[in-house]
């Protein structure tokens, strides 16, 4: 029976991962298709964390209503400067780069975070790197293989590939591939400097988290913060009243999906997957956003895939896996050496 139980865990945690993955590549690719109708992505992001907000609100007030600490000055001003560089710079650099590039690129610099992460937390000297052990070289070689990734990426094109014989219908607009190498390269650096971005808000989560354990409350405080500085900087950008009106089309859509899906139901599957299973098996999966993506953005919305794209996503795929590998290496117990000492010097006799 209890076999049983634990291979249905197993089965939905599978199911999961690949719906967390698809609701990521699909917010990929509603982003791009809205940033291409015409709305401002500053004024985006402010919706998609209002609305976000908004979902969240009464979620965070029924279940943690009694279990919630109270907010101090300090934890405020934590969760302010946390959501301002984590999530309102990270979602607005990450706009203004998904113009200059690709859903492709966006979804194949997500495998680059662990790195980003691991490399943070190695100068704010959480993390400590041990280069004689195969854990740490395991590191090393993920931090370098997402360097080389997001380089082949930026400055590699390399041969088209068209899916299913698609051809554009549109050769000279947004949808295809970057009239302008530099514009392609400027992209690239923003995607990235997008997930470094969202890598200090990782690594720095897990300081405020300690403080303020409500996780739920904590999630729709920095929501909340994160919709009034992207308004601020929304309506300095942008004063016309016309641009902030939403119709009935794919921009409406993209902000009611990344509003409610993206943040409201994937951060309860997400809570599962890691409470059933752990971060790393979250974390492994999400290659899957990379090869939905690709197959989608070429039949979809007839993207170009270019050599260059599926190589740079691939090394940042062995860098992942690496960076996981080495870190899970380093936490598993060294039950081995425990066992290989107790044969060669076994107790003393009890007295």
């Amino acid at each position: 029976m209890m076999m049983m139980k634990e291979s249905n865990n197993n089965k939905k945690a599978y199911m999961a991962v690949i719906l967390i993955q698809a609701i990521y590549a699909v917010m990929f690719l509603l982003s791009k298709a809205a940033f291409d109708h015409g709305i401002n992505t500053f004024i985006f992001v402010f919706y998609r964390q209002a609305l976000a907000t908004v979902f969240l609100a009464p979620f965070a007030f029924f279940f943690e209503r009694k279990t919630a600490p109270p907010l101090s000055f300090l934890t405020v001003c934590k969760i302010f400067f946390l959501s301002l560089f984590g999530i309102t710079g990270s979602l607005d650099v990450y706009g203004i780069a998904l113009i200059y590039t690709s859903p492709t690129l966006a979804s194949a610099t997500t495998n680059c975070l662990p790195a980003i992460t691991f490399f943070l937390a190695l100068l704010l000297r959480i993390e400590i790197l041990k280069v004689k052990t195969a854990a740490g070289v395991a590191k090393m070689v993920g931090v370098v293989a997402c360097l080389c990734g997001a380089a082949t990426l930026a400055f590699y094109k390399g041969p088209h590939f068209q899916l299913l014989g698609h051809h554009q219908i549109q050769p000279s607009s947004s949808s295809s591939s970057p009239s302008s190498p530099s514009s392609w390269v400027k992209g690239c650096f923003l995607m990235l400097l997008s997930n470094f971005l969202f890598g200090i808000w990782l690594v720095l989560q897990g300081f405020v988290v300690k403080g303020y354990p409500s996780k739920l409350r904590l999630t729709t405080l920095q929501c909340l913060c994160s919709s009034i500085q992207s308004f601020c900087i929304a309506y300095g950008v942008e004063r016309s009243i016309e641009q902030w009106k939403l119709s009935w089309n794919v921009s409406l859509v993209a902000v009611l999906y990344c509003g409610i899906m993206v943040t409201g139901v994937t951060y309860y599957i997400q809570t599962w997957v890691i409470e059933k299973k752990g971060p790393v098996f979250l974390a492994m999966s999400t290659p899957l956003a990379f090869i939905i993506t690709v197959v989608s953005s070429a039949i979809l919305l007839h993207q170009i895939v270019t050599l260059g794209s599926i190589l740079g996503g691939l090394l940042l795929v062995i860098g992942l896996y690496s960076v996981l590998w080495g870190k899970t290496r380093e936490e598993m117990p060294k039950v081995t050496d425990l066992e290989v000492g107790s044969e060669h010097h076994p107790p003393p006799p009890p007295q």
